[in-house]
């Protein structure tokens, strides 16, 4: 990062982002890509670019772009979302998609995008296969929409699929995805389509404040990212395994060790367990253990390059001992 060669990028002049660019595009088989500031400002300016406000979006009625992105496609972009029921990975029914998709009538809202996900945040981490877009992509064609693909770690639905990135996104015609999480930069995202989408995408990304100037700082980072990052992602899925099959194996602990596929562990307090996820957090934090609270009584673990198998055992040992002093 110290030593990027650095230029303007509002004006398309920093080569290290246009590298950085160039090189996101070719691997998931797009024509252009524009780096943005996060996965949520990504996200955003896709929707923006490819609908008008008063339009409507189907998407997942868990997914991350309508529960976690402050509603942004609503609240900036006008965009009404249509949320569907998703199945336990994570998925669409393409049938209840092509039956969502508004008719010709002045009394509705025009559905202009269907929005996806890979891997499913709220499943688990779960990663979604070709031919799931595949089918989307179908109704999609059909009805003459647009999907976008929230790919915040699409490396890892990748790596865990044992695919290239590119055979997820060929059914999708813009996406996102994360240099930071598993592919460890510090900030940054890149969004994905053809030439002419990423061009209206620049203007969206200049009206919410994401022109940056010598990005190429940032922009370095992600060219490590990509180069020296992804292979190793299959390191997490492995310690997030090891820490799903630990966690079941401790009393008081209620886990489906079976579902983890990548890199997110969901996990819960059995009723008799006489602690709130509060109180365990707050345990942990003595033993300089920082643990996500998701309610009440659950809990989400996310393995990355510096959580492996030291911290995973570190964890359940210390869990362990908490559990058994309550």
């Amino acid at each position: 990062m110290a030593q990027a060669v650095v230029g303007d990028d509002v004006y398309g002049e920093d080569p290290t982002v246009t590298a950085l660019e160039e090189l996101a595009a070719r691997m998931v088989g797009k024509e252009a890509a524009l780096f943005v500031a996060s996965g949520t400002m990504g996200n955003l300016v896709s929707m923006l670019a490819q609908a008008n406000r008063g339009d409507e979006a189907i998407v997942g009625q868990d997914a991350h772009i309508y529960c976690w992105e402050a509603g942004g496609l609503a609240s900036l972009g006008g965009i009404i979302p249509h949320p569907l029921p998703t199945d336990a990975q994570g998925r669409l029914d393409p049938a209840q998609v092509a039956a969502a998709v508004r008719g010709d009538d002045p009394h509705w809202p025009r559905s202009r995008l269907i929005l996806v996900e890979n891997s499913y945040g709220a499943k688990n981490g779960f990663p979604l296969p070709p031919d799931y877009f595949a089918a989307i992509g179908a109704v999609a064609r059909e009805h003459g929409l647009k999907v976008h693909l929230d790919g915040a770690r699409l490396f890892n639905a990748a790596v865990a699929l044992n695919v290239a990135a590119a055979e997820l996104t060929r059914d999708v015609d813009s996406l996102s995805f994360c240099l930071s999480k598993g592919l460890c930069a510090p900030v940054g995202s890149l969004v994905c389509g053809t030439a002419a989408f990423i061009h209206e995408a620049r203007r969206m990304r200049k009206s919410v404040g994401g022109g940056m100037r010598q990005a190429g700082v940032l922009a370095a980072a992600g060219l490590v990212a990509l180069r020296e990052m992804v292979a190793r992602l299959a390191d997490d899925h492995a310690h997030a395994r090891r820490l799903a099959h630990g966690l079941a194996e401790i009393p008081g602990i209620v886990v489906d060790a079976a579902a983890i596929q990548t890199n997110i562990v969901f996990f819960e307090l059995a009723e008799a367990v006489p602690l709130t996820a509060a109180e365990v957090v707050s345990r942990l934090r003595a033993a300089n253990i920082w643990l996500g609270g998701d309610g009440p009584r659950h809990f989400r673990a996310v393995t990355h390059y510096w959580i492996g198998a030291n911290e995973v055992e570190q964890l359940l040992a210390s869990l362990r001992h908490i559990l058994e002093d309550s």
